[in-house]
């Protein structure tokens, strides 16, 4: 038999273990008289968090009560809930994580980068929260070109799509429907991180590069990203076929891991030839600057 969940009940639980595992001591509160439970009272975590008893009771009687960010940060902090834990509150309470500022990996760990190396003739890369390309294995750039060769600004994912003309003649018939996503992404984005002044920059700077980005934003789609199949041109190449496959890496969330699958119906054969002569190029490279 089943069990169906009410996450009312889950966050009263959860409320509880928290304020149990919490001494008047470590807030400090003095420690009067007997205490029938462990930790905090409820009223003791009402007083931290700046709310009403009453109303705070009533979360932790499971009640489908409606709770707002600014309280919920209040309770976060009463109870020195980790981030984790605090996400974990925001999605039992309002069905969403905490809304902040866009978290900035600017590198990745080695472990993840092995992963990207690890893929051979399958095109990889890492982007962070502002769909900055920050990490990829040496078939991406065998693809798309030399990443490292790049500035910051050009290994944007946006800014990219809509400037580079490599970029929009591999992805050939397929651009508009993924610069459509993209912006729709992007827009995503900007209204989650509204406080963050970078995307309000980066939308200026989108602005006056492609009269597209303008056409598409003010269109307000939303399309979601999906994992299908892609068809991607290459010079002299012609048409590669992928899979394309993306998730969030566990250990950053903020992280998105994306990999191109070459079909076997002789792109990954071409896919190795890519990659062959890109390595070879680096290593002429190399070689000319020792």
């Amino acid at each position: 038999m089943s069990i169906k969940l009410d996450r009312y009940e889950e966050l009263a639980r959860f409320l509880r273990t928290r304020r149990e595992r919490i001494t008047p001591k470590q807030v400090g509160l003095p420690e009067s008289g007997r205490r029938r439970t462990p930790g905090l009272r409820r009223g003791e975590v009402a007083q931290l968090a700046d709310v009403g008893l009453d109303w705070y009771t009533y979360l932790e009687q499971g009640r489908p009560i409606n709770v707002s960010v600014e309280v919920l940060n209040r309770i976060a902090v009463a109870l020195r809930l980790d981030e984790s834990e605090r996400r974990h509150l925001f999605f039992l309470a309002r069905k969403q994580p905490p809304l902040e500022e866009t978290k900035i990996s600017a590198r990745v760990s080695m472990a993840l980068q092995r992963f990207l190396d690890s893929q051979g003739a399958s095109p990889a890369n890492v982007m962070d929260a502002r769909m900055n390309i920050i990490a990829w294995n040496s078939a991406y750039c065998a693809l798309n070109g030399d990443l490292a060769a790049m500035s910051d600004k050009e290994r944007n994912f946006v800014w990219m799509t809509f400037t580079s003309p490599r970029f929009r003649y591999i992805k050939g018939d397929q651009w508009e429907l993924h610069a459509k996503r993209i912006t729709a992404k992007f827009h995503a984005g900007y209204a989650r991180y509204v406080d963050d002044p970078w995307w309000s920059e980066q939308y200026d700077a989108l602005c006056q590069a492609s009269p597209e980005f303008r056409e598409f934003w003010e269109s307000h789609e939303v399309l979601d990203a999906i994992d299908a199949p892609k068809a991607l041109r290459c010079p002299n190449l012609g048409v590669l076929n992928f899979d394309h496959v993306s998730f969030q890496y566990l250990e950053d969330p903020s992280l998105t891991v994306s990999i191109h699958v070459p079909h076997r119906d002789g792109t990954l054969e071409n896919m190795q030839r890519l990659l062959s002569d890109y390595r070879h190029r680096q290593s002429e490279s190399f070689a000319s600057l020792t």
